[in-house]
């Protein structure tokens, strides 16, 4: 039986937006007015003088997002649905409402629907003529293996570094490079006796997966299991594990430590703990203590997490200044909900529709030929995933072909033509694959219109779409076909580009180890001769291409 207060389950986090709005103590914080499904907290005092720091990600975590909005802290909040990154829409609609002529800085969890949401949402707000930088907060270290560790608590220790230098007025490469230092130098681990419930559901064999008496360390903040389990809930015992890899991450160098609840721990509890960790091996160590306090939590979940921020003079500085936000609670006073008015962003490519005979050809080519692959594409991913990769692809190309029919592409204005794409795959293609072919349309077109030429301008797109991805060559995904054809084709011709895509995809059939995608949840003999249905799409388009 679900745990929580609430009326409409679909209501909950618009209610608790309002409920945020209303109860900041520095009567400072608006939601934007645009859209019911977009969910925007900015500072009601922002005049775009300074630098932006936007964050977000999906509820649960409260009062992380919207609970450092504020003076000296974060510009805007994206909020999602519990545990859903906001869209894209959401995410372009915040950048473009706070950021002025100075830029914006993206600071987002190492989540793979956060990281391609805000990356798509970077590159769009880039064709409004806005300087927009990302940073990728990845703290956790409970699995040390892990190619793309998690951004948890220490995410907020970012939040203070960044909005400190942006409120000092410094530029955006500023900005940027003192977040990217405290990205560097924060470290997180978790532990949990009881992991989250959702609010309306039933309980679930999940919730009760932990023993009684027992712990599990490195529990993930959306209920992941973590890394291992103990048969303790001593509280001395409990530090101690925690404390021991963190500090082998820090040395003797000295830290401020965030002691963070996961939101189920009782304050006593969370006393206790402090106290623990004030006796433990980190104790000379510690310069800052931050909380206890709930800043980055996991509905209900009955554990607590410490993160620690390996210091300088100048990160001293930033954790001591002065904010206004939700964060730090204080009284505030009871009034009406405070709105600002703002016109949606229909992000839409402006084109006209050309003729161009080649580009016909070759666009024309490759829908084909992914609408003719479906079914064996289909049938590869569904020995390495879930068996919609042909799908997916011909679904977007189908989009297109229409578009082509209907003579409503620019077919004789690359950079509009590749954009246009880009948009398109978004709203047609589904999960992550749209979003990523997306980046890289969104990017190629962006690059082409910076001057650059087709190879370069698709091979600066994969680099976008890798950056936010996080998947790499060796991965075992179509970037194994693809970049190797873009590189051959900037130092060749189309011929050569469809030969290396080719060997690119037959190499996947090799590869032991998938990094990315559902494939890394598949085991080595799954795996084992079958090559990536992505990669296979790439090197049989590029071969159709090359014979258009």
């Amino acid at each position: 039986m679900s745990r929580f207060f609430f009326d409409d389950r679909k209501q909950l986090v618009n209610d608790a937006i309002e409920g945020t709005v209303l109860s900041a103590p520095h009567a400072n914080l608006v939601r934007l007015d645009i859209d019911p499904a977009i969910r925007i907290i900015a500072r009601g005092d922002w005049d775009k003088s300074r630098v932006a720091v936007i964050s977000g990600g999906g509820a649960g975590h409260e009062p992380a997002h919207a609970g450092f909005v504020g003076k000296g802290m974060l510009t805007a909040a994206v909020c999602g649905d519990l545990f859903a990154s906001p869209s894209v829409d959401a995410v372009l609609n915040a950048i473009v409402a706070v950021t002025g002529d100075r830029g914006c800085l993206l600071i987002v969890k190492n989540y793979t629907g956060d990281r391609l949401n805000f990356g798509l949402a970077a590159e769009k707000a880039k064709r409004y003529g806005l300087k927009v930088e990302m940073v990728i907060v990845a703290d956790d270290i409970a699995l040390p293996d892990n190619k793309q560790p998690r951004g948890i608590a220490g995410t907020a220790l970012v939040h203070k570094i960044a909005g400190y230098a942006a409120e000092q007025g410094k530029s955006l490469g500023e900005v940027l490079s003192l977040a990217r230092q405290a990205c560097e130098n924060v470290y997180s681990l978790g532990v949990a006796m009881a992991t989250c419930s959702l609010p309306g559901s039933e309980e679930s064999d999940d919730e009760n997966r932990i023993k009684p008496g027992h712990v599990e360390l490195g529990l993930g903040i959306h209920g992941e299991p973590g890394a291992s389990t103990a048969d303790t809930q001593n509280s001395k015992a409990i530090i101690d594990m925690l404390v021991k890899p963190l500090k082998a991450k820090v040395g003797d160098r000295p830290v401020a430590v965030l002691i963070n609840n996961l939101g189920g721990v009782s304050a006593l509890e969370m006393a206790l703990l402090t106290k623990e960790l004030a006796h433990s091996a980190l104790k000379e160590n510690i310069r800052w203590l931050i909380g206890p306090a709930a800043l980055v939590s996991a509905l209900d979940m009955k554990g607590f997490s410490l993160s620690l921020l390996v210091l300088n003079p100048t990160f001293e500085k930033a954790l001591q200044a002065d904010v206004e936000t939700l964060g730090w609670q204080k009284p505030a006073a009871f009034g009406p909900l405070k709105t600002a008015r703002f016109s949606k962003i229909h992000d839409s490519v402006d084109y006209t529709p050309s003729e161009n005979d080649r580009t016909r050809a070759v666009v024309g080519s490759a829908v084909v030929t992914l609408i003719a692959l479906e079914n064996r594409l289909n049938a590869l991913d569904a020995k390495v995933g879930d068996g919609d990769t042909g799908s997916t692809f011909a679904e977007g190309a189908r989009d297109i072909a229409r578009l082509l029919k209907e003579n409503a592409l620019p077919l004789n204005s690359p950079a509009q033509l590749l954009q246009l794409i880009g948009e398109r795959l978004a709203t047609v293609m589904g999960g992550s694959s749209g979003v990523l072919m997306s980046i890289l349309f969104t990017a190629a077109g962006q690059n082409l219109r910076d001057g650059k030429n087709i190879a370069e301008a698709l091979l600066g797109g994969l680099g976008q779409m890798k950056h936010y991805g996080g998947a790499d060559l060796g991965d075992r995904t179509l970037i194994d076909a693809l970049q190797p054809a873009l590189e051959a084709l900037r130092d060749g011709d189309l011929a050569a580009a469809a030969s290396a895509a080719q060997q690119g995809a037959e190499a996947t059939a090799k590869m032991g180890k998938a990094g990315a995608g559902r494939s890394s949840y598949v085991n080595k003999e799954n795996l084992d001769g079958v090559t990536d249905p992505g990669a296979v799409a790439v090197a049989e388009v590029l071969a159709a291409v090359a014979k258009a």
